[in-house]
């Protein structure tokens, strides 16, 4: 598991920008809230302090890079504290030595954070507003974003100057392509002959009581402000109806559209200008007598539409060059163009069809219209309502009550609902994250939580229900089938281990198969065979070379509690495959990438032993 997350959390930039900068922006912004100013830091990196506040808020960013994988809250507390300490020790190093980053290339940067954007663009009143809601100057977050770049400036010249050699590619491509035989029994899992009985249930219940833990649970109230409640109060009249569809007329307009073909005579290597002109006033007069699809599949050097006879389907404007649309756009239907001339070469154009342009009415799109309008109309309303809320609920954290009666929200009320699962607004997890986020379970407000793009919800804790574990009656049958199915893989174990012993002894697969009535598979190839489970495909790769006349043997747990027992006959190395070879600039960049990663790894690492870090225990989860 560990693994895992260092894994996960390798080169998070990303990670970096919102966490360095102390910063977890949502969409209206987020601001924790601030403990006693007196109490005692957790860690310590050269003088600069972090607090339990600091870990709860990098938790809470950091928890979103593993959602979805089983880790244990305090496991992740620990790893987000740890990414902490090193990104400062990275931080002050980085600093030490001298880079920097300009306040232009910060500013720039800024403006490609989608935090700040509104329909792709920067929105300098979005950026002004979420600073502001987060206590921070432009010049304060300018300043946090340059150490951000300043690390990822450092970090990307450690990993972009690594380099693969020759003999680690030709390695890497022998082990991937590694070849290797093997016969292997698989040994299934059995039903018991007997039933527990009740001194087995009972000492197995008390030998794993976590098992049959109810999870901690939590019920919130909380305030909702949607786009759709506020647009739907506000008023509607025809006459202003009518003047917002006059503004959005082209939305419910088909322009006029043109069915074309063509007959291309192109300028390249082999004919110049002079030539293709020729050859297009030509066939203009073979138009004459002949028909325009006729001419295009014989001579039109755009061979792709030539056997349509031209046909270049529905000419949409914008898609082609500018005198190409100018000539088409021309015509009439029927009508065909002089030659005219595109970057390609010659043209000859015919409009083959004309596709009249339709307007629909004001009747016909009312419905649609009004809610468009209706929406339109609340969205400033909507995005002030937000702010408000956002500050009204952190400068308020005892309670929803101004907020409720200052925007007009009633105060509803959710069940008791775990981390992992609830109903109704408890359905979604961004509501349950924030419900179990430290700064709500300590009683206060929570920031603002975006639901979409038009709804803003924020929470206050009801009722916090600690874990418990479930009375063994009401999990009896649980506990039954749990210890029937350790018997049974037990019982796989025992067969697989007596089977093993059999063939270390020297007795054929074939035989030791027959005498336990299973069946030998053979695997024979590369790793990751379709249809072999993996972490048998991954125990038959990893298994020692067998040394000569002689095969390895060893034993492996399948994922359903199924043992399975191998016999690992042959391994050839592999070869760089023609395919390889096709991928061989980007396995060199892949390699490259990894061993400078490695080498960044080992650089902080090595800074870290070197800074002075001062790091208190952590309390243990109860």
């Amino acid at each position: 598991m560990l693994t895992k997350i260092r894994e996960k959390a390798q080169g998070a930039f990303a990670w970096i920008i919102l966490v360095v900068i102390c910063v977890p922006f949502a969409l209206w912004g987020i601001q924790n809230y601030v403990g006693d100013a007196k109490e005692p830091p957790v860690a310590s990196v050269g003088g600069k302090d972090f607090y339990q506040r600091d870990v709860n808020q990098a938790y809470e960013q950091y928890a979103q890079n593993f959602r979805g994988m089983n880790i244990d809250e305090q496991l992740l507390k620990q790893q987000a504290l740890d990414k902490l300490v090193k990104d400062e020790v990275l931080l002050q190093y980085t600093k030490g030595v001298g880079l920097t980053a300009t306040d232009t290339s910060a500013r720039e940067f800024i403006k490609t954070l989608p935090y700040f954007q509104t329909e792709g663009k920067f929105d300098e009143k979005r950026y002004k507003t979420l600073l502001t809601s987060q206590k921070l100057s432009s010049a304060e977050f300018v300043n946090k974003i340059k150490s951000a770049l300043i690390m990822e400036q450092f970090q990307r010249s450690i990993i972009d100057s690594s380099f693969a050699t020759p003999y680690a590619i030709e390695s890497f491509f022998k082990i991937q392509n590694q070849q290797r035989e093997a016969d292997y029994l698989t040994v299934p899992l059995e039903k018991t002959a007997t039933q527990p009985n009740d001194q087995e249930i009972a000492a197995y219940y008390q030998q794993h009581q976590d098992a049959y833990k109810l999870p901690e649970q939590v019920s919130v109230e909380y305030v909702e402000l949607s786009l759709d409640d506020i647009a739907k109060k506000v008023e509607v009249t025809d006459d202003k109806l009518k003047a917002y569809y006059d503004e959005q007329k082209g939305q419910y307009s088909t322009p006029e559209r043109r069915k074309i073909s063509h007959i291309l005579f192109a300028v390249n290597a082999k004919t110049d200008d002079k030539s293709a002109l020729a050859k297009a006033v030509k066939a203009q007069e073979d138009l004459k007598t002949k028909d325009f699809s006729a001419i295009a599949a014989e001579v039109s050097d755009d061979k792709l539409t030539a056997k349509k006879g031209g046909d270049l389907g529905l000419f949409i404007v914008g898609s082609m060059e500018k005198s190409f649309e100018e000539a088409a756009s021309a015509l009439k239907a029927g009508e065909e163009c002089k030659p005219g001339k595109s970057s390609f070469g010659y043209h000859l154009i015919k409009v083959t069809e004309l596709v009249q342009g339709e307007v629909k009415s004001f009747d016909a799109v009312k419905g649609d219209l009004t809610k468009s309008y209706q929406k339109a109309q609340a969205e400033n309303a909507f995005y002030e309502a937000g702010e408000k809320l956002t500050s009204m609920s952190y400068e308020n954290p005892d309670s929803l009550q101004t907020v409720s009666e200052a925007l007009g929200l009633g105060v509803k009320k959710t069940g008791l609902f775990a981390k992992d699962k609830g109903d109704g607004i408890a359905a979604e997890q961004k509501v349950r994250d924030m419900a179990f986020a430290e700064e709500v379970l300590q009683g206060n407000n929570s920031a603002p939580v975006e639901l979409g793009s038009e709804r803003l919800v924020v929470l206050r804790l009801l009722e916090r229900r600690p874990a418990s574990v479930r009375e063994l009656n009401a999990v009896k049958p649980e506990v039954i089938a749990a210890l029937s199915s350790e018997k049974a893989k037990q019982q796989a174990i025992d067969k697989a281990a007596k089977i093993k012993q059999q063939l270390l002894a020297g007795e054929a697969i074939q035989k030791v198969a027959a005498d336990h009535k299973l069946t030998v598979q053979q695997v024979s190839g590369a790793r990751n065979k379709a249809g072999l489970p993996e972490e048998l495909s991954d125990a038959i790769f990893k298994a020692a070379k067998p040394a000569a006349g002689k095969t390895t043997t060893f034993g492996i747990a399948l994922a359903g509690g199924e043992q399975a027992v191998v016999s690992l006959k042959k391994v050839a190395p592999g070869i760089m495959s023609d395919e390889d070879k096709k991928q061989l600039e980007l396995a060199k960049k892949n390699l490259a990438k990894a061993f400078g990663q490695s080498e960044f790894n080992a650089m902080l690492a090595s800074l870290q032993t070197k800074a002075d870090v001062t790091v208190k225990d952590q309390p243990k989860p109860q």
